[in-house]
């Protein structure tokens, strides 16, 4: 009937461990029109105001006025899982208001697929709140060269990133369908729109 409101956009959860070349992927995905939500962004502008006082009560001295300095707050958790615990219970909660409403957003826009930028998605259980999940691999030694070129990247510091996400192997056997980011951009490109080809035959589960 014309007078039905719109339905809920089908939600693909868009993951993959550090260097894997997950952002890159989530812009072949905007590319094709898709809304993607942000979740990395959303944790950005969290940290410039409106969660950094709670922050700096659970760890005193990593903001600089008034915003969280993310290379002071990466000392003080990475490598205690009690603190990144703490830190998650405060910010998890605020991206998923954040992930509701753009999702209300695009419903009432009508559209008929969305994807949600999720780096830790398995680690924090978020694949039962998704239609499909699509991982982003590549060989562990690409993924090393990768993220060892970063700035201010140590080979502890990756360590401790990486003993804080599920294994790549492990993501790859829960996911609906994987982009292999080592084959290059074009092969990328044409992974994510036989996706989304598959996906627009699918209905919303809920």
């Amino acid at each position: 009937m014309s007078g039905d409101a719109p339905s809920r956009p089908l939600v693909i959860g868009l993951t993959g461990s550090i260097g894997m070349g997950k952002s890159t992927t989530a812009d072949l995905f905007r590319a094709e029109g898709v809304p993607v939500y942000d979740s990395d962004r959303a944790v950005h502008e969290l940290y410039r105001g409106p969660a950094a006082a709670q922050i700096e009560e659970l760890f005193p001295g990593v903001t600089v006025d008034g915003v969280v300095d993310r290379a002071r707050l990466a000392a003080r958790v990475l490598g205690d899982g009690e603190a990144l615990r703490r830190l998650e219970a405060l910010v998890h909660p605020l991206v998923a208001i954040g992930r509701d409403e753009f999702l209300e957003n695009c419903r009432r826009a009508g559209e008929p697929l969305v994807v949600f930028d999720i780096p830790l998605l398995f680690e924090i259980g978020a694949q039962k709140d998704v239609d499909a999940v699509v991982v982003v691999s590549a060989p562990a030694d690409i993924q090393r060269a990768r993220v060892l070129a970063r700035p201010g990247m140590t080979e502890e510091k990756f360590a401790a990133i990486l003993a804080e996400q599920i294994p790549d192997a492990q993501k790859r056997a829960g996911a609906d369908f994987v982009v292999h980011s080592e084959r290059g951009l074009d092969s990328a490109r044409q992974e994510v729109r036989l996706i989304l080809e598959e996906l627009a035959r699918r209905k919303p589960s809920r």
